[in-house]
């Protein structure tokens, strides 16, 4: 059993390396699981007792391993918000549930391979591996940023046609090759040969070229229609830990506007600025945003170019004078919400919010907010909103006057690709990403979150235009290209002409159509399971 656990280990130290920030690493990917599938089959065939309980633990020290390895610099982000006892506890939840959902699956495998044939048995172990990265995206403690279609982030030439599938087309990639890559070693370590050799080979190099020479066609062949804007986005370079209570709203408002002014153009129609950017003592008032000095500012700094807009992040509230939603906090004899927002300001009074729906767990979102409510007070004592921000039900696309659609992307909702397409399929031309990464200090958590971004573009053929507060910022065209970007924790701006887009690919379209095929798949793959036995 000992070499069961080396070849789990071996499992999750190839899927950590293969693992963006990494360039080009990501064909790692292909073989990752191997070892893990190896072992699991020693177990099988071997007369081990209680055979599914160990491959549970294998599996599960591969995801743990491979999860805690790559994501490490969760803790900075949840230590920003909360005491670092609370921290620990919060993020067990991505350093642990989704191995814990792995192991699930390779558990479920296992039943699979007990009553069915290999291939029935590998078509469901894909099949509950979709559904379980699907999951991991719906619920109160979603974390999807390890899904497996996102390694391909750090090899974007591979995978152009993910404006077909999406991420999960990766997913669906990736173990198909080390489905058939495993087949292959096992023959070998076993000395059977119960499939062609020669088939399994041919059967390997078409799955893992065909795919990427596809790829490569559609990136050296790719041209963006010519539909030029001109936008500038902002890194103020604001120490998140430092902020509150050390730097005046004035000043970070009066650096944002001359960094702007810096690199601007007379035409620059977008202004974008980082997540919070604009704030004010107390919060921002969204009905009464008007009658506030930083309003006022930005407007007259706006009379310089003719079609400008400024999307921004902001810190704002609404006061209701009852109970209109369930994160709403008594307010003197009212009741206010807090948001993580965005705003859209032009030359005229018109303004246009949007308020972060995806939440990350446990620091903006209480997960399971009715059952665990009366954690409420607990939250509420370290941080006041934390846990407990107002969302928007769905994607909200800001419109300038002259009539480009922009989608107002909020920092973790980036790695939705289902959520980001609905800003698309609204009229979104281009993709606004403003985000605040220096919570997570200078790790790899703020490399692997722009290179995420790379597969919207992609997946919507749009530019992105992000904006970080302390890095990276820059802009990535319609082939997932990074252009231009800034270097981590400086004051930077830099200008780029991009070109809108109003085409919509398949995958905006149609969506994730290989997790309704999985979700089918698993299913019957249960009944598969629950099917009495046969005398």
């Amino acid at each position: 059993m000992k070499n069961n656990y080396l070849l789990a280990l071996l499992s999750a130290f190839i899927l950590w390396l293969a693992w963006p920030p990494i360039p080009y690493s990501s064909i790692l990917l292909f073989v990752g699981f191997v070892p893990l599938l190896i072992a699991c089959e020693r177990v099988m065939r071997s007369s081990l007792a209680k055979k599914g309980q160990k491959i549970f633990t294998l599996a599960f020290i591969t995801g743990f391993i491979w999860n805690t390895a790559s994501i490490y610099w969760v803790f900075h982000a949840m230590n920003a918000y909360l005491p670092a006892w609370i921290s620990i506890l919060i993020s067990l939840i991505p350093f642990g549930l989704a191995p814990l959902l792995m192991a699930a699956v390779f558990r479920l495998y296992y039943q699979l391979r007990k009553r069915n044939t290999i291939f029935l048995s590998f078509s469901g172990l894909i099949s509950f591996w979709i559904a379980y990265e699907y999951l991991h995206q719906l619920w109160d403690l979603s974390f999807p940023w390890m899904t497996l279609g996102n390694g391909f982030a750090n090899f974007h030439q591979l995978i152009q046609w993910y404006d077909i599938t999406g991420v999960y087309g990766g997913t669906l990639w990736i173990w198909l090759a080390n489905i058939l890559i495993f087949l292959l070693a096992w023959q070998r370590i076993s000395k059977t040969e119960s499939l062609s050799t020669k088939k399994l080979v041919i059967s390997i190099s078409a799955t893992v070229l065909i795919p990427s020479v596809i790829s490569i066609i559609q990136y050296t062949s790719y041209e963006e229609h010519i539909n030029p804007s001109e936008i500038v986005v902002v890194q103020p370079n604001i120490d998140p830990y430092g902020k509150f209570g050390h730097i005046p709203p004035e000043d970070q408002l009066l650096n944002l506007i001359t960094l702007s002014e810096g690199v601007a153009k007379p035409n620059t129609e977008f202004f974008i600025w980082p997540e919070t950017a604009i704030s004010a003592r107390g919060g921002i008032n969204e009905e009464e945003f008007r009658s506030y000095p930083a309003y006022l500012q930005i407007t007259n700094f706006l009379d310089k170019y003719h079609n400008g807009n400024v999307l921004s992040g902001i810190e704002s509230h609404r006061i209701f004078s009852d109970q209109a939603t369930h994160t709403v906090r008594p307010y003197a004899d009212m009741f206010i919400d807090s948001y993580n927002a965005s705003v859209l300001i032009d030359r005229s009074s018109k303004l246009q919010f949007y308020h972060k729906s995806k939440l990350v767990p446990g620091v903006e979102q209480m997960p399971f907010g009715g059952a665990l409510s009366f954690m409420k007070p607990l939250f509420d004592h370290f941080g006041g909103t934390t846990g407990g921000y107002g969302s928007d039900p769905e994607p909200t696309v800001f419109y300038s006057a002259s009539g480009i659609g922009a989608a107002p992307v909020i920092c973790y909702e980036s790695i939705w690709g289902d959520y980001v397409a609905q800003y698309v399929k609204k009229g979104a031309q281009f993709i606004a990403i403003v985000t605040n990464d220096g919570w997570w200090k200078n790790t790899s958590g703020k490399d692997q979150h722009l290179q995420y971004a790379k597969l919207r573009a992609i997946e919507n053929r749009r530019w992105v235009a992000r904006s970080a507060n302390t890095g990276i910022s820059g802009f990535i065209n319609q082939r997932g290209d990074i252009v231009q970007k800034t270097a981590w924790w400086v004051p930077a701006s830099l200008s780029q002409e991009i070109n809108l887009n109003e085409e919509l690919t398949v995958y905006t379209k149609l969506g994730d159509v290989i997790v309704y095929l999985s979700i089918i798949g698993s299913l019957l793959s249960i009944a598969l399971l629950l099917r009495p036995k046969t005398k």
